[in-house]
C-alpha cells in the first residue's frame, strides 16, 4: 500500500502517517513522504478533548441532556441552547469569526478569554433545525465546561489526560511555546499574518491568539498518541475492560443525534455522509470519527471493530489545496480492501 500512497500524495500533501487496527490488533503502521513525530491535531481537539471531558462530566452527573447553556451560563445570550446543539453543530450559532483580527495581544491569557466571551455573546445566531459546523459552538463549550469544573481550560486539560492519556505526549502548547524541539514537528502553512512557516504552533488563527489553549483545535500529538486515544474509545464503545465512561454513556454519545436530513452528526462525532464520506466506503452507518483541517482523522467502525488513524500536513503548500478530500476517503478504502 505504500507504494500507491507515495505516488498518490505528490502535490496534496509532504507526508502521511497510517496507522490501523483491526480487533484491537495492529494491522497497518506506515509512514509515507516526508513525516514528523508530532503533528497539529486541529479540530480533532474536539473529540480528543472536548467531547471526551463532557461525556465524563456527563458520567459524573454535572449535566443531562436536557441541561441548556443557560443553565450553566445564566448570563448567556442564547440561554436555551442545549449543550447537545453545540456538539451536533445545530445551535445556529455563527460558525467562525476572525477573532484574532481583534483580540488585543497584550492582555494576559484569563483577560482575552473575557473578551472571548463577550464577542461570543454578541455573535450572529440563526437555528435553522440543520447542522451548521461551527468552531464558535465549540468555543462557547470552553466556557461551559469552565463554569461546570470551575477551573480553566488547561487545568480541565491537564486533568483529563491524567485520567485519560497518562504517559501520553498529548498538549496543548500553552503560549504557543513548542514542548519539543521545532525540528520533531511537521510545519504547516507559511502563515500570511504571522509572516512565518508554522512549525509546533498552531495553525488555527483564532487558538494561537488565545494563546494555543482552546476546545476546537490546539493539541499536538504523534501518532501513538492518536491511536492510544481511539483504543480508548474502542474500549469505550465495545463495552471492554478499561474504558474510563460507562459503556451506555459511550453508546449515547455515538448514535446519531439528529435527523439524517439535518445531518450526519452524533454528540460530538462525525458519522459517515451518504455521499463522499471521509472515512470512504466501506465503513458502516455506525461508525464514528472527526477530521482536522490540516489533514489528520480519526474512525472507527464498531461492525467491523476497525479503528483508521491517519496524520498529514495538507496545509503546508496552503490552506487552499483541496486535494486531501478526496485522498482521505481513498486511503480508508484501501485499509479496508487490503484485509
Amino acid at each position: 500500500m505504500a507504494p500507491r500512497i507515495e505516488a498518490a500524495i505528490a502535490d496534496v500533501t509532504p507526508g502521511v502517517v497510517l496507522r490501523a487496527f483491526s480487533g484491537g490488533a495492529l494491522v497497518c503502521d506506515l509512514r509515507v513522504g516526508d513525516t514528523r513525530r508530532f503533528y497539529d491535531l486541529a479540530s480533532l481537539t474536539k473529540i480528543v478533548f472536548t467531547q471526551q471531558a463532557l461525556v465524563q462530566a456527563f458520567d459524573a452527573g454535572l449535566w443531562t441532556l436536557d441541561t441548556t447553556v443557560g443553565d450553566v451560563l445564566p448570563d448567556f445570550t442564547h440561554p436555551q441552547t442545549h449543550i447537545t446543539e453545540l456538539l451536533t453543530h445545530t445551535s445556529g450559532i455563527e460558525w467562525w469569526m476572525p477573532f484574532y483580527e481583534s483580540v488585543d495581544m497584550d492582555l494576559s491569557w484569563m483577560d482575552r478569554r473575557r473578551w472571548l466571551y463577550a464577542q461570543l455573546q454578541a455573535a450572529p445566531c440563526n437555528k435553522t433545525g440543520r447542522a451548521v459546523y461551527s468552531d464558535l459552538g465549540f468555543m462557547l463549550l470552553g466556557f461551559v465546561l469552565e463554569a461546570m469544573h470551575g477551573k480553566n481550560l488547561l487545568q480541565i486539560w491537564q486533568s483529563l489526560k491524567a485520567h485519560s492519556y497518562a504517559g501520553s505526549s498529548l498538549d496543548f502548547h500553552a503560549d504557543n511555546l513548542p514542548l519539543h524541539p521545532r525540528d520533531q514537528y511537521a510545519a504547516t502553512e507559511l502563515c500570511p499574518w504571522r509572516r512565518k512557516r508554522l512549525q509546533g504552533e498552531v495553525h488555527d488563527d483564532n487558538t494561537w491568539s488565545f494563546g494555543g489553549v482552546s476546545t476546537h483545535a490546539g493539541l499536538f500529538g504523534s501518532i501513538d498518541d492518536l491511536a492510544a486515544y481511539g483504543l480508548q474509545l474502542r474500549t469505550q464503545l465495545l463495552g471492554l475492560p478499561g474504558a474510563v465512561v460507562q459503556h451506555a454513556t459511550a453508546l449515547q454519545f455515538s448514535r446519531r443525534a439528529i435527523p439524517v436530513e439535518a445531518g450526519d452528526w452524533a454528540l460530538g462525532f462525525m458519522l459517515p455522509s451518504p455521499h463522499g464520506a471521509s472515512c470512504g466506503r466501506y465503513f458502516s452507518p455506525r461508525s464514528v470519527g472527526h477530521t482536522g483541517f490540516t489533514g489528520t482523522s480519526l474512525w472507527f467502525d464498531p461492525e467491523r471493530d476497525l479503528l483508521v488513524t491517519i496524520l498529514s500536513n495538507r496545509v503546508y503548500g496552503g490552506r487552499e489545496n483541496k486535494a486531501f478530500l478526496a485522498l482521505r476517503p481513498q486511503l480508508h478504502d484501501w485499509v479496508v480492501e487490503s484485509l
